[in-house]
């Protein structure tokens, strides 16, 4: 099974899909941007969005495709993606084709601009700028089963996210030191701009 954690910049789409992986055995977390890293190092020309290369579309449908075919066990893609055409190349398809769910978290301005703060982005930063037409396409183009995360702790989102795919998590028996640690080490080696 693939779930599809899209959502605004901030919307805690990696946190949850981290502690989906932690809580859920033979799970697998893939990160898109990866693949966006490697092309924005490895071409002459580059993007200002790697997601505006058509070979980050398609390698990462691709490569999805084929894991899903080699591994039985869940894969979590935490990605945003709001552009309608790269939606209907890279996640239609593997929701069509595969069954993939696509979720979804979605968050106020005002809570997005207090977490992106709280990660230590201060000023307008890239995600900042990039709030508004995330949130109008969630609004209106992009489709995916929404979670609002306004109110949510990540805990209570990833059991949505579970109860919502019929997936069965392990209990969590770490401390809360011990959950606060691992979040703020899945947020630090995942601040990439």
């Amino acid at each position: 099974m693939i779930l599809w954690i899209n959502g605004e910049f901030g919307s805690g789409k990696t946190t949850c899909a981290f502690e989906l992986n932690r809580r859920l055995p033979d799970s697998f977390v893939y990160d898109p941007e990866n693949i966006g890293y490697f092309l924005q190092r490895n071409t002459p020309v580059s993007k200002n969005d790697f997601q505006d290369y058509e070979e980050w579309r398609v390698f990462n449908l691709a490569l999805l495709r084929r894991i899903n075919s080699e591994f039985s066990g869940t894969i979590i893609v935490p990605m945003t993606v709001v552009e309608p055409r790269y939606f209907d190349e890279l996640i239609r398809p593997l929701i069509d084709e595969l069954g993939a769910r696509h979720f979804i978290l979605y968050a106020s301005r005002e809570t997005l601009l207090k977490r992106l703060n709280r990660r230590l982005e201060r000023g307008n930063t890239w995600a900042k700028a990039r709030i508004d037409r995330c949130v109008s396409a969630f609004d209106s183009v992009i489709v995916g089963e929404k979670i609002i995360t306004d109110n949510l702790t990540i805990d209570a989102v990833v059991e949505e996210i579970a109860k919502r795919s019929g997936l069965e998590l392990a209990p969590d028996t770490r401390s809360v030191t011990r959950k606060k640690f691992d979040r703020a080490v899945t947020l630090i080696k995942h601040i990439r701009r």
